[in-house]
């Protein structure tokens, strides 16, 4: 099989079938109004570790306010946003806030999932979750249909359980990640390979 990207209507399918696993970006923001809004994205990465950079890219919504869907938007007006891992405890409860909602009402609500006060920003984190990050707006970058949205980590949260000799732990993080349509997949299985000199 071959495909010419200029031929296809959308490589949508394509790239989040291979580019797997991905991991998930469980955005907390608040708008404006007050509302604590909270959704799931899987185009999310790490960038930079000097300054903590991460990334994640929703793609835009052309019936939307300024073409953007609400976490944008909302990061947009306040400068800030909290990134929080999902864990397997936690996925029935991320696909929940995955859901369209009316305006004025929280996925923290519709999901029925705990506020953690953060430190250093104003959206508040998901307790449940063992890892979170604060962030605040580094830069948003328009790039095609989406726009990725970049935060600086200003505080992290790891909970106890998820560590060894006071360090994250991978081996005790059970975090979630997300495949193609339907499907996610667990950290359960593991290896290791020691990096070549």
């Amino acid at each position: 099989m071959e495909i010419d990207p200029s031929e296809e209507s959308s490589l949508y399918r394509t790239l989040a079938g291979a580019v797997v696993p991905r991991p998930i970006a469980w955005v907390s923001t608040t708008a404006p109004d007050g509302v604590d809004n909270l959704a799931p994205y899987s185009f999310f990465n790490v960038v930079s570790v000097a300054p903590p950079v991460v990334m994640f890219a929703p793609v835009n919504d052309d019936t939307a306010p300024e073409g953007l869907k609400d976490t944008p938007r909302n990061i947009r007006a306040t400068e800030e946003f909290v990134v929080n891992v999902v864990t397997e405890p936690l996925a029935e409860a991320m696909n929940a806030t995955s859901a369209t909602l009316p305006a004025g009402e929280s996925e923290f609500d519709h999901a029925e999932l705990s506020r953690a006060d953060s430190r250093v920003v104003a959206p508040p984190r998901i307790a449940e979750t063992p890892v979170a990050f604060e962030c605040s707006l580094y830069e948003m970058v328009p790039v095609g249909d989406s726009t990725m949205v970049l935060g600086e980590v200003e505080w992290v949260h790891i909970a106890d359980e998820v560590t060894t000799d006071g360090k994250l732990d991978v081996t005790k993080l059970d975090a979630v990640g997300r495949l193609s349509g339907s499907f996610y997949t667990t950290a359960r299985d593991r290896f290791s390979m020691e990096r070549p000199p």
